[in-house]
């Protein structure tokens, strides 16, 4: 087991009645406060007026339409509003852009330049505006973690940020909030909260324990995603997808294990950024076919492994035969949930496949130290291999 450090500052508040907690979690950050969030389903929910009378005493500033993969601009907007009104804190109410769009204003309420800097340069992040989250999806982990991705349309980016005081000071989870959220950001939902985990998974020193906690994670998600999207109201369903999401990017999973380079994301966001995609759709397509490109009878036993624990496999059929069926098993968990095979469903086309190898080659974590090393040319593969 290799050293680590597991830092886990913010107080998880899970249940039906988590929202009575918030006016004495946030009383100690001041009275007034940035209240953030994307569409209007927060409203027509009624949880905006419930965060709201949460609040009592709290001056509440709207910033409302934060977008699915969160822009700069709404960025550099939020951060002038909450300079304009001085703010104390921030209540990001909504789903993992909300999310990480408040780590980005949060730290760049205290930076004399850009906020996309920040993103560029994570060295640059210093103070930052306390966080509390209110969630209303399972997926990106945002409400358990110091990170955050920004998309810049207009050098079509899609980055992230992180530090360690960019974790929310608590985060309000009712996996009843979730029962509105449809069935395709559901399941996209459940693909992220997958591949989050088969990130930490996949590398080329694990032990026990994390491999334990993975496994537990994906066996939740496999076992109740088909659950969430058949049956909205099945609350078992959504508590169990709401929580593998708090502990899918929070870095529990991998502890004592090999750092992990997140292919699968760094490919990703650049699909995202250069076609706005749902990521979790995206996401579904690519993994496989990373998977695909890894395997080899060096990697063959951990997907062999997956096979076995997750899907349940017979461990008698072999690791050649598991390695491969833990893969389709794969594939066919994501179709199974409504989720796209190939690019071309989501209307991509390859006209900018040079431009995203060369940029995930420059700007992302090093592929080299993937489970399979990936080169310019392996990104190419999969790539054209997902279409």
């Amino acid at each position: 087991m290799r050293s680590f450090e597991l830092f886990l500052p913010t107080r998880l508040i899970y249940g039906a009645d988590c929202l009575e907690k918030l006016s004495s979690a946030t009383a100690a950050y001041g009275r007034k406060a940035l209240v953030l969030y994307g569409g209007g389903s927060v409203v027509r929910s009624g949880l905006l007026d419930r965060v709201k009378a949460a609040l009592p005493g709290v001056e509440c500033v709207d910033f409302a339409g934060i977008e699915p993969n969160p822009r700069i601009e709404s960025v550099r907007r939020a951060v002038k509003v909450c300079r304009d009104e001085s703010v104390d804190f921030i209540v990001a109410v909504g789903g993992g852009s909300v999310l990480d769009a408040s780590k980005a204003i949060a730290a760049g309420f205290y930076y004399d330049g850009d906020a996309w800097d920040l993103v560029l340069d994570h060295s640059k992040i210093g103070r930052a505006l306390p966080i509390f989250a209110v969630l209303t999806l399972a997926a990106t982990g945002s409400e358990y973690d110091g990170a955050g991705v920004i998309t810049n349309e207009a050098t079509q980016e899609k980055l992230h940020l992180g530090a360690p005081n960019l974790f929310p000071v608590a985060s309000f989870c009712d996996p009843s909030v979730s029962t509105t959220v449809p069935a395709w950001h559901t399941a996209a939902g459940a693909a992220d909260i997958v591949s989050h985990v088969f990130e930490q998974y996949f590398v080329s020193e694990t032990n026990e324990v994390s491999d334990g906690f993975c496994e537990a994670v994906l066996r939740a998600v496999v076992h109740n995603a088909p659950k969430a999207v058949a049956d909205p109201n099945d609350l078992d369903a959504r508590s169990a997808l709401m929580l593998a999401s708090s502990f899918g990017c929070c870095g529990l999973l991998a502890v004592g294990n090999s750092p992990s380079p997140w292919p699968c994301h760094g490919i990703e966001h650049e699909i995202s950024a250069f076609h706005d995609v749902t990521h979790g759709a995206g996401l579904a397509v690519i993994t496989p076919h990373w998977m695909r490109y890894t395997l080899n009878a060096e990697t063959a036993p951990k997907f062999a492994q997956l096979g076995v624990n997750v899907f349940g496999l017979d461990p008698k059929a072999g690791v050649e035969a598991n390695a491969r069926k833990a893969i389709e098993c794969t594939a066919e968990f994501f179709a199974s949930i409504g989720l796209p095979r190939t690019l071309a469903e989501l209307k991509v086309t390859d006209e900018h496949f040079e431009e995203m190898a060369e940029h995930v080659e420059k700007f992302w974590y090093p592929l080299a130290n993937a489970f399979r090393p990936i080169d310019r040319a392996g990104v190419l593969e999969i790539l054209r291999a997902s279409l």
